[in-house]
């Protein structure tokens, strides 16, 4: 029996005020605040950001979706219409996605082909989340090469992180061995200006208090460079 035009209308009005079951599954992960170390907010709420992709895959994906597959979570996101906003982070926005604000998910929609849009029948919600379910399990069987892509992106960036790591710690010798050499000058000074002292038949004349200052000179200079001398290293 076919559905009638009212029967079409309820139909469509239920798919509306219901959100696509991936987005809801989303919301949640990112609203969770246990979980706000491996996927949460951005500063406004705007957008999520998954900090650890790989924590995120193989800890959080399964426990709602049927795979562990990072690219095959990115790949819906973009049916939906969510946009990877920076360049640095895994950070996607979607202007019906926002904190505190669920009711907007009814709005989001799952982009589709004309020719796709031609041939779908009409589904029931429980069909629309079947299909969609299906969808997810293909797209985890084909994205093992996406997988690869994102795993040689996360490297080449910590590669570029470790690269600037080690300018600085190699800055930092550098200066932490100056300082060294000045502290060894210094000390040298010392002791060129103690032997220049008055001598009576030579003997070095000690002024009451010099010789207790010298000591105290002495092990200052002699701490400052063996701590310098181990930062160094």
């Amino acid at each position: 029996m076919k559905p009638t035009v009212g029967d079409k209308g309820l139909l469509g009005y239920v798919r509306k005020s219901t959100p696509p079951p991936f987005l809801m599954k989303t919301y949640k992960l990112v609203e969770d605040p246990a979980t706000d170390n491996v996927i949460s907010w951005n500063g406004d709420g705007t957008g999520f950001v998954v900090w650890q992709p790989a924590e995120f895959a193989r800890d959080l994906l399964p426990t709602l979706f049927k795979h562990s597959n990072f690219s095959s979570f990115v790949r819906q996101l973009n049916t939906y219409g969510f946009r990877k906003v920076a360049t640095s982070r895994w950070e996607f926005c979607n202007g019906m996605f926002r904190r505190g604000e669920r009711e907007l998910l009814c709005n989001i929609r799952r982009r589709k082909t004309w020719t796709n849009k031609q041939q779908q029948p009409i589904a029931e919600p429980m069909q629309v989340a079947a299909q969609e379910s299906d969808e997810e399990q293909r797209s985890s069987s084909t994205s093992s090469s996406s997988g690869y892509n994102i795993l040689m992106d996360e490297n080449k960036r910590l590669k570029m992180e470790n690269g600037v790591l080690s300018s600085e710690l190699t800055s930092m010798k550098k200066k932490c061995k100056e300082l060294l050499e000045l502290v060894t000058k210094f000390a040298e000074n010392e002791k060129e200006e103690e032997d220049k002292e008055l001598k009576l038949f030579g003997v070095r004349l000690e002024v009451e208090g010099n010789k207790e200052r010298k000591r105290k000179r002495a092990e200052i200079s002699e701490s400052a460079c063996f701590l310098l001398s181990q930062s160094c290293k």
